[in-house]
């Protein structure tokens, strides 16, 4: 019983502390009781699997007040959630992720091959898991770094400013030091208020900027299998791709941001940022392996099972138990990584799975098939309910949209009676049923002779009860 939307990531600007170390993890210390209400928010239902996620979040906080020996022992309790699609098992995860503002991925396991197969090997995820942690760290250094940078940035244009006040009429900004007499302090607060109230944002101004080629990524076939791997020739020959700093004219406005951004970069310590993204994935990184039932052993037409699909399972083995990985931010454990799988297990079963890997998995929760009820909740019931979308969407044209009890009704009777009728897609079926209804509407837009228009339960009818009653035409429409 659960529907989700995408919602605003929310960032920390805290790191995880060691085990054993006094004070708060990456995220806000909830109880259990407070993580299912935050995910109320925006799930419907579910209550079993949100009470395994939020006891194994909890569990990692908890951890985290130990003394290192004992901490190091404590495994995370991994999840399997076992549902069709479309009742919200990626949603659980992602939303439970920004919640502990924890580095977060989600993978297929049909995407990866077993060793020896061209395609992608499972430590891949582990080394994507990491490049997503040091982009997070690093925007949070940015977020506490970027009132001083933009302070910074503001003095190198001023001195620019100034430069090109001083130049001889039809010459270009005379750069610092190169001779002239300097503005007194009274001109430079001039120029610093015209700045700082924004009168010469369209003026035009030279910088410098760098010329040097940024890591070229490039595609090398090793004996894991086919690797994308941003090589940094820059950096691995530093004095070949050095390049010439060059002048370029752009306005005050555009200055302003590159340079704040030069700033930035100045202030943040990268090998400081790529240490605490490592310790954050070891920590408190989540990785969702979705379709794991895909690689379950079953047995094939030949009476042996697929070698393919066990070989991933037994190449997973070992990063789920804990291995250390090779990335080129550093050595990654994978020991205290939180995994939550998912899958549908329509033609396969948990205890399919190799029994090594199942015993990796102690906790599983089977969500709930949607209904009529459940529908109507989704669409009005959450912070960003669909309903609720719509309504902001159409007020931005001025456009009133009211949907009344009898047309919510109506729509998830719709949306129920198709997923009964053809593919049972979840809580993804109302947006296809929504954007069928309001088509009209959302065509004509500000165009409409009524900013008011009722979405009531014989409108609903009327646009889709032709469509839903041709099964072979709903098939393709809905």
């Amino acid at each position: 019983m659960v529907y989700f939307m995408p919602g605003r990531t929310e960032r920390a600007a805290e790191s995880p502390p060691e085990p054993g170390a006094p004070g708060r993890g990456p995220g806000p210390e909830l109880t259990p009781k407070e993580i299912v209400a935050e995910l109320d928010r925006f799930i419907v239902g579910q209550g079993r699997a949100k009470r395994a996620v939020a006891v194994a979040l909890r569990n990692r906080i908890r951890r985290l007040r130990l003394p290192p020996e004992m901490a190091e022992e404590v495994a995370p309790k991994n999840i399997i959630m076992i549902g069709p699609t479309g009742v919200g098992k990626t949603e659980i995860a992602r939303r439970l992720a920004r919640l502990a503002r924890s580095p977060f991925m989600k993978v297929e396991a049909t995407k990866f091959t077993e060793v020896g197969y061209v395609g992608r090997d499972v430590e891949s995820m582990v080394r994507d898991l990491t490049e997503i942690a040091v982009d997070m760290i690093r925007q949070e250094r940015v977020e506490q770094v970027r009132e001083k940078a933009a302070h910074n940035a503001a003095e190198r244009l001023l001195n620019l400013l100034l430069a090109a006040a001083g130049s001889p009429p039809g010459g270009g900004a005379i750069p610092p030091g190169a001779g002239g007499s300097a503005p007194d302090g009274a001109a430079r607060e001039a120029i610093r208020r015209e700045l700082a109230e924004g009168r010469l944002e369209d003026q035009m101004v030279e910088i410098e900027v760098s010329s040097s080629p940024a890591g070229t990524p490039m595609q090398i076939f090793t004996q894991q299998g086919m690797e994308e791997i941003s090589l940094n020739l820059k950096e691995m020959i530093p004095g070949l791709f050095s390049g010439r700093p060059r002048r370029r004219r752009m306005t005050v406005g555009e200055a302003r941001q590159h340079l704040a951004k030069e700033e930035e970069a100045k202030l943040i310590d990268m090998d400081q940022v790529t240490r605490e993204a490592v310790s954050r994935v070891e920590q408190s990184g989540i990785l969702f392996l979705d379709e794991i039932d895909k690689i379950a052993g079953r047995s094939s037409h030949h009476g042996g099972p697929d070698v393919s699909r066990e070989g991933v399972q037994r190449d997973l083995l070992p990063i789920i138990e804990g291995t250390t990985v090779n990335t080129k931010h550093g050595m990654v454990r994978t020991d205290h990584i939180l995994f939550i799988a998912s899958g549908a297990f329509h033609m396969a079963k948990p205890s399919d799975l190799m029994p090594e890997l199942q015993g990796r998995f102690p906790i599983r929760v089977e969500l709930d098939s949607l209904d009529t009820g459940d529908f109507a909740r989704i669409l009005v019931e959450p912070e960003n309910a669909l309903v609720k979308q719509y309504v902001a969407l159409m007020r931005a044209e001025g456009v009133e949209l009211r949907f009344t009890d009898d047309g919510v009704r109506a729509l998830a009777e719709f949306a129920a009676r198709v997923n009964d009728r053809t593919e049972n897609i979840g809580a993804r079926r109302l947006h296809t049923i929504l954007e069928k209804v309001l088509d009209e509407i959302l065509f004509e837009g500000g165009d409409l002779p009524d900013t008011t228009q009722i979405i009531d339960g014989a409108y609903v009818s009327g646009r889709l009860s032709g469509i839903v009653e041709d099964q072979d035409l709903s098939r393709y429409i809905l």
